[in-house]
């Protein structure tokens, strides 16, 4: 794993990345050649139809997924080449990651879903910081509760505070309000926006305009390539744009 000695300006920088699945003429390019930075301290949602390489792209960035060409930076961290250990390190340490089916582990509360994390990088968490992170996305009085007792949009706020316990560089957000109502997602989106406005740097995927147009900007995908962005648009400019890139 390669670091560079000058600050990178970008949280998360992809150089020429390309990842392909199959082989011969089977193959389907899921990522095409993509040159993207995602800036520190911003929200940037990436749209696209069915099969552009949203996801796809969101786990290379994220180093979820090894990608066949090019490379990929985390600030000055060069993931492309590091070993699963490395990747798995940082992972527990400078990602977050919240997904659209939360990924909670029943058997335990809500504070040792969040907890989990830091005990998984080898640390004993303290219960204040575990409690203040839950007070943070507004469940505090929630601690003991496991998922079953717990609606959609408080699970997903107990997966957000998971994701923020370890204080990441990046959170990576794959359809977080897709599993949830309006009045939910309208939350949990409202909490992601004062995430942003406090520095955290957030890359969502997203099906939805309205969610999109919480972030600062938006990128389009259409087959694995970058084909438009718009920033600070409105969520009937981000809906034209991707029916236009739907047709």
């Amino acid at each position: 794993m390669t670091t560079t000695m000058t600050r990178a300006a970008a949280a998360v920088t992809l150089h020429g990345v390309s990842r392909v699945f199959g082989r011969g003429p089977a193959a389907v390019r899921a990522v095409d050649d993509v040159t993207l930075e995602f800036p520190r301290g911003g929200w940037t949602a990436v749209m696209g139809p069915s099969g552009s390489g949203k996801s796809t792209l969101l786990h290379c960035a994220a180093g979820l997924e090894r990608v066949d060409t090019g490379r990929v930076m985390l600030g000055d961290t060069d993931l492309t080449g590091a070993g699963d250990a490395d990747l798995t390190a940082l992972r527990r340490t400078r990602i977050g990651f919240v997904f659209q089916s939360f990924n909670l582990i029943g058997a335990l509360t809500a504070e040792q879903n969040v907890a989990l994390p830091l005990r998984l990088a080898g640390s004993r968490p303290s219960r204040s910081i575990v409690r203040s992170t839950l007070d943070a996305v507004g469940l505090a009085d929630r601690a003991r509760h496991k998922p079953r007792e717990l609606s959609g949009g408080q699970q997903q706020r107990v997966a957000i505070a998971r994701a923020m316990v370890t204080r990441p560089e990046v959170l990576f957000a794959d359809e977080p309000t897709g599993a949830l109502d309006s009045t939910a997602a309208r939350t949990v989106l409202g909490l992601m926006r004062a995430m942003a406005d406090a520095g955290q740097s957030i890359v969502m995927v997203t099906h939805d305009p309205g969610a999109a147009a919480h972030a600062d900007a938006v990128v389009f995908l259409r087959d694995g390539r970058v084909v438009d962005r718009l920033a600070g648009a409105g969520a009937r400019e981000v809906a034209d744009r991707l029916a236009a890139w739907e047709r």
